[in-house]
């Protein structure tokens, strides 16, 4: 061996040690990337919703995953149900798991909202 093929030896796998390093450098930007376009907003959506239903309380007004509306009228913390009565029938009570609440609305809310509806017609 002469010396021209040792340097193009020694070339050749310094080309493949920068492209391996990369390489490397591309997975590392691509997990960047979908960590805070996917997993990041995911996580905080899961914590505003934990934090949401360990507020619930009985007599506030929820709307469930399948769109119905209700109020709250018994919570079981150690199965994670609550009991909700839908429209004006008190005999419409229906036990769900608590993760099938999507929106809730406390009674104060709802007055307010009411009361600044009010003023603006005024």
């Amino acid at each position: 061996m002469n010396f021209s093929n040792l340097m193009l030896l020694d070339a050749a796998s310094g080309a493949t040690g920068a492209s391996g390093l990369m390489i490397i450098l591309i997975y590392v930007a691509i997990f960047a990337v979908l960590y805070f376009v996917m997993l990041r907003p995911q996580r905080k959506e899961q914590k505003q919703k934990a934090q949401l239903l360990s507020q619930l309380a009985v007599g506030d007004s929820v709307r469930t995953t399948g769109g119905f509306i209700g109020t709250v009228i018994d919570i079981d913390d150690e199965s994670s149900t609550v009991i909700v009565e839908f429209g004006n029938n008190k005999n419409c009570r229906i036990p769900m798991v608590k993760e099938a609440i999507v929106e809730v609305e406390k009674p104060e809310d709802a007055v307010a909202a009411n009361n600044s509806k009010d003023e603006k017609t005024k």
